[in-house]
């Protein structure tokens, strides 16, 4: 027997199962956690300005909003940076989350809407607001689409909506970085300077969140080739 046939081993079972075995996704996890960190401290930093406001000073309906799209966004992000683990997709409690982030997502979308429509702010935070409007609609259309798509059963469509969602929900961290890196350099900016960074963010994550969709596609389609099966056959994105 040559030396090559004997270090030719079988794999074991438990070999092969540690093969299988998704990953757990942490270093993504948590990197999705900390850019989410940012918007969520603003979130209750706002919530304890918006306590200490005397009454009045908005509408109640758009105080209304303006809670709810700080709660349900936080919930949002938060959750849905564990959606993005493999090992968590192949469990119940994807889905179970699931359940809780569809709605909790709309209710952001349609309240930061409902802000953008009626911001009632200085006329030079007018452009701001048409491109957080703009990007709500968006977000709240990628939602309706996953809704669409996991009741088809067709997982990666679902997957690439939700991620394109998600991108727009934790575009406030990028916001942050962007601002940043555009300021400590440069200076401050005029408020169209302001509404140009913050699209310049959403466009980033929404980039990002393409790249990584595209990224998945050509797994899916390798992995379907390697086992005879068409485009990657249903794999759960």
């Amino acid at each position: 027997m040559s030396h090559t046939q004997m270090n030719a081993v079988p794999p074991t079972a438990g070999q092969n199962e540690q093969r299988r075995r998704p990953k757990s996704g942490w270093p993504a996890i948590t990197g999705l956690l900390l850019l989410a960190a940012l918007p969520v401290l603003g979130g209750v930093f706002r919530l304890t300005e918006l306590g200490a406001e005397p009454r009045g000073m908005l509408p109640l309906p758009s105080t209304v909003a303006l809670v709810v799209h700080i709660v349900a966004m936080t919930v949002f992000c938060l959750l849905g940076a564990f959606q993005f683990s493999p090992a968590l997709r192949a469990r119940r409690w994807h889905r179970a989350a699931g359940r809780v982030l569809i709605p909790v997502g709309i209710l952001a979308a349609l309240s930061a809407t409902w802000l953008a429509v009626f911001f009632g702010g200085h006329p030079d935070a007018l452009a701001l607001a048409m491109i957080r409007l703009v990007f709500a609609v968006a977000m709240t259309v990628f939602l309706a689409r996953g809704i669409i798509a996991i009741r088809r059963r067709d997982f990666a469509a679902h997957g690439a909506w939700m991620t394109r969602a998600f991108a727009i929900a934790v575009s406030g961290g990028t916001q942050a970085l962007v601002f940043a890196l555009w300021t400590i350099p440069l200076g401050e900016v005029d408020a169209f300077g302001e509404a140009w960074l913050v699209a310049v963010a959403f466009v980033i994550n929404s980039a990002v969140a393409e790249l990584l969709i595209r990224r998945r596609s050509s797994r899916r389609r390798s992995g379907g080739r390697k086992r005879g099966v068409p485009g990657g056959g249903a794999l759960v994105s």
